[in-house]
């Protein structure tokens, strides 16, 4: 029986059901088929948006066995592995750096599997058929390479293991060690960051300010009105007014994951993380909630507080993964002050094909020392965080 690969530029190409139905889509919200179909018709992704998608399956006799999300990229914006300096040694060779292939969730710096499968103990041999496939259509259409972001670890080993270039990188994240309360997790810290810990607590408390999180049907339109503004306002101080998503696909998605939430007993989906002023929203964090892990994804405030996004964004959510009994927290990228409120530093993964020859011989020599670079962080974060 012979494996066929397929290209898709729309995920409307794939039935629904069929994708959900692989192992891996029901790991994360963003994996899932409505992700991907709110991106596309609320216009975040496509031609305009410089994500053009290029969905790949992999079949045999019509049975899809796996299935990975891939856009057709002319830029390296909402990607977060950052590239723009093999762009420009690519234009130094005389070689267009763009297009190019990746293998990615759009705008989300999560790890979480890129090639979903119909059976995980085939996912090491579709793995290689995966990268195989991915330098065939590098060939065939002429496009710079293909790029697998925040992959898992394993998926990672596999595809080094298939000869393309592997990339590391660092973000902080909150593991549950079977923690049965917040004072069970604090009781890690020594003294001094104990007092702090509560001490920014405290002063949320002391302000006079609620803070809940929101699921299923209280996630109400004027409450999503309200993050989306708070997503807005964070883009343009911080962002320089890269905004990716619109209004539609905040209301689409919350919309179609809250439905899923429900229909799963309240679990899972879209969440928000509000924090009030008696009744009056004044800061918000709309994370997204899988079967074991907490997604923080945007934050927004609409005035500055003490304290305010250290307890909306990171005590909060770590207490309720507690009470919930979630394994992980990643609150997304960067943010080193991180470690100092009990995120560990956990190595993320990348995967690179490059067709032009100088510049993977390039890209691989840099990479062997940078990840000597980030391992060594990582392991001097790891002291700091004991």
């Amino acid at each position: 029986m012979e494996l066929e690969a397929h290209v898709h530029d729309t995920i409307r190409e794939i039935p629904e059901s069929e994708w959900n139905a692989l192992h891996g889509a029901s790991e994360a919200p963003f994996l899932s088929w409505a992700w991907f179909d709110a991106l596309e018709r609320t216009g975040c992704v496509g031609e305009e948006a410089g994500w053009l998608p290029h969905h790949i399956t992999l079949r045999v006799e019509g049975v899809l066995l796996a299935a990975a999300p891939a856009y057709l990229k002319d830029n390296s914006e909402g990607e977060f592995v950052f590239d723009h300096g093999w762009a420009s040694a690519s234009h130094q060779l005389g070689a267009p750096y763009y297009p190019k292939l990746v293998v990615a969730v759009p705008f989300t710096p999560a790890t979480s599997p890129r090639l979903l499968v119909r059976r995980p103990e085939d996912r090491p041999a579709l793995l290689a058929v995966f990268a195989e496939t991915l330098r065939e259509l590098v060939a065939r259409s002429r496009i710079s390479g293909a790029h697998v972001l925040f992959p898992t670890e394993d998926e990672a080993a596999a595809l080094s293991g298939a000869a393309m270039a592997h990339r590391c990188g660092i973000q902080f994240q909150f593991e549950n060690e079977g923690y049965g309360s917040l004072d069970d997790f604090l009781a890690r810290f020594n003294a001094k960051r104990r007092h702090q810990i509560r001490r920014e607590m405290r002063e949320v408390t002391q302000q006079g300010l609620s803070i809940e999180t929101l699921r299923g049907a209280d996630i109400t339109p004027e409450i999503v009105d309200v993050m989306f503004g708070y997503y807005v306002s964070t883009v343009e101080k911080f962002a320089w007014g890269r905004q990716y998503l619109n209004r539609a696909f905040f209301e689409e998605i919350t919309a179609r994951l809250r439905s899923s939430g429900e229909r799963a007993g309240g679990e899972g989906g879209v969440e928000v993380v509000l924090a009030r002023d008696g009744k009056r929203p004044i800061a918000g964090a709309f994370n997204l909630a899988g079967p074991t892990t907490l997604y923080g994804r945007y934050w927004g405030a609409s005035e500055e507080r003490p304290f305010l996004h250290f307890n909306v964004c990171y005590y909060h959510p770590v207490e309720d993964c507690i009470a919930r009994g979630l394994r992980r927290f990643e609150p997304g990228a960067g943010g080193s002050h991180k470690l100092v409120r009990g995120f560990a530093p956990r190595i993320t993964h990348s995967a690179h094909h490059l067709a032009h020859p100088r510049l993977d011989a390039a890209v691989r020599d840099f990479l062997v020392r940078e990840r000597a670079v980030v391992r060594a962080k990582t392991a001097d974060a790891s002291v700091a965080f004991r």
